[in-house]
């Protein structure tokens, strides 16, 4: 049985359940069309959309000035779409991908990701949903140094109804799929950067989440151990219809992505 069987068999529920394309274990990647490059597509309808940007600003205030991040943005992110934004430092990526994440909140206009406005959420509204719905994947891992690669990939899980035989299931079988089986005891000063990364992307997809957000995820690996991260962020969207949502500065690790988004001093480029 497969992570994805695995995990919906036992669902961890969420307070934000009633919305079908946000209820974890309501929505099956074969359900729906997956987009595919445009060449190769034949009256192939398009994926429902999933994260709906209308009219979006950040700006932070410093004293009497006020210094703009994202302007007026407009953007459609389609169910198991696979985007790769780019654009120079200062530009506005990292804080477009922690908008549409929930890890921040907007200035001004809506962001629904399956319908839901998530920028009219409480913080604490918001924490649950961001812990049920999105996996995050970070350039530096951000793993526990005390925990073991089970224990970190676990943590998640921790705060879910899930008893302790299914959350052990879903973390064997998520460290099978990154190929770290042989390496669950293992604590990340004993795991290549590779390795580590591995971990860290078995615990973005342990909670079952809708969208995977990663923020320069090969920054700190090298030229080989980072195409094979990419690979496998890449097999989460082909094989598990993850919706992907990669920040890069790499024009190949924007390779793989099905569509690519610049953004120039915090405007969508045409």
């Amino acid at each position: 049985m497969g992570i994805v069987a695995i995990m919906r068999r036992t669902p961890l529920g969420s307070r934000f359940r009633g919305n079908d394309e946000l209820g974890n274990g309501t929505m099956r990647p074969e359900d729906f069309t997956i987009a595919t490059p445009s060449h190769s597509i034949v009256n192939t309808p398009a994926p429902p959309t999933l994260v709906e940007i209308r009219k979006l600003s950040k700006y932070y205030q410093r004293g009497e000035q006020i210094i703009p991040v994202l302007v007026d943005i407009n953007l459609d992110i389609g169910l198991g779409d696979y985007v790769a934004l780019m654009g120079p430092s200062g530009s506005g990526k990292t804080t477009l991908l922690n908008l549409i994440a929930g890890i921040d909140k907007p200035s001004n206009g809506t962001i629904k990701v399956g319908g839901v406005d998530i920028a009219s959420f409480s913080e604490s509204d918001l924490a649950a949903w961001r812990a049920s719905h999105v996996g995050f994947i970070f350039q530096f891992y951000n793993l526990m140094p005390v925990l073991t690669a089970f224990e970190n990939i676990e943590l998640p899980l921790l705060l879910s109804n899930l008893s302790r035989r299914e959350r052990r299931e879903r973390v064997g079988i998520a460290l099978s799929l990154v190929g770290l089986a042989d390496r669950a005891d293992h604590r990340p000063n004993e795991l290549s950067g590779g390795q580590q990364q591995r971990v860290a992307i078995a615990r973005a997809l342990i909670t079952d989440p809708t969208l995977i957000v990663a923020d320069e995820p090969t920054g700190d690996l090298d030229r080989t151990t980072g195409e094979e991260i990419l690979s496998l962020i890449d097999q989460l969207n082909r094989e598990l219809g993850k919706t992907i949502l990669i920040v890069t500065h790499d024009p190949k690790s924007a390779e793989k992505a099905r569509r690519l988004i610049h953004l120039e001093k915090g405007v969508l480029a045409a």
